[in-house]
């Protein structure tokens, strides 16, 4: 891990480039399973139980792009397609499901793991909103959409990973002062916004054009793009609670997009329901 004195953006990039990226726990165990299961070992079932990994799915795909051939005229933005590509033994083989996640953290870190797993569970549920919508609005690139949204936050979870400390900070300033946006408290201890470390390292990884775009919030004009935002918005204000401020804008941005009314949007995304319940 970096050092305090160590925190430049260059820096960051340079060393998430070459660190070992961990995963979560449960998706090591999970491979393992399948890995003893011959009747049902192969390439869409290991892709399912990686896509829903967020750290698991960047690391095969930065392996990917480092190791792409120069006759590759596409670039390939599917876990199943990447396995297929690279063979699956050898997928198994050259991008094994270690280090794990909680043993990079310790035992000191329950805090930051706690908050690792949950930022990616929110991940989990942004790709499962844009996937939902992109199929409403017919886009044949949902499978992309998914993808992007998924990775939308992977520089959070990766800061959670080997920044324990600092993002332990940034929390306590927004408990502090629930006005402070993340990005300016990520600025105040890192020097940068994370949303920013998460674009250069994606061009650092190579990751593909089109991704990058979808993953790029200064993009929103277009509506793929916005699909993803408004999946993550709604992910991470749902977090906080059904009765979080921020939803009621929420489902009127998402009812625009989708050509609905609010109230529809709070009964596809369940909304109605956790109110009920509460």
């Amino acid at each position: 891990m970096l050092q305090q004195n160590q925190r430049k953006l260059s820096d960051w990039v340079n060393f998430l480039t070459t660190a070992e990226i961990p995963v979560l726990k449960q998706t090591a165990r999970n491979l393992e399973i399948l890995k003893q299961d011959e009747n049902n070992l192969n390439a869409r079932s290991y892709a399912n139980i990686v896509k829903n990994d967020p750290l698991m799915t960047v690391k095969l795909m930065r392996y990917m792009q480092k190791h792409k051939h120069r006759c590759q005229e596409h670039d390939v933005m599917e876990v199943e397609q990447i396995v297929l590509m690279l063979g699956l033994e050898n997928t198994i083989r050259l991008i094994p499901a270690t280090p794990l996640v909680e043993d990079i953290l310790g035992k000191d870190n329950r805090s930051a793991l706690v908050y690792l797993l949950k930022t990616s569970h929110r991940a989990n549920l942004a790709a499962s909103y844009a996937f939902d919508w992109a199929i409403r609005l017919h886009d044949l690139h949902f499978a992309d959409i998914r993808l992007a949204a998924l990775l939308h936050d992977i520089a959070e979870i990766l800061m959670w990973c080997f920044a324990p400390n600092e993002m332990l900070r940034i929390k306590q300033f927004q408990k502090k002062d629930k006005t402070l946006r993340s990005a300016v408290a990520q600025e105040k201890i890192f020097g940068f916004p994370l949303n920013q470390l998460q674009h250069e390292l994606a061009i650092k990884w190579r990751l593909p054009e089109l991704l990058i775009t979808l993953m790029d919030d200064n993009c929103s004009g277009f509506q793929r793009v916005r699909n993803v935002i408004l999946a993550v918005n709604l992910a991470r204000h749902s977090a906080n609670g059904w009765d979080d401020a921020a939803l009621p804008d929420d489902y009127e941005d998402i009812a625009k997009l989708l050509h609905l009314q609010a109230g529809d949007i709070m009964t596809i995304v369940g909304a109605n329901k956790q109110h009920e319940n509460a």
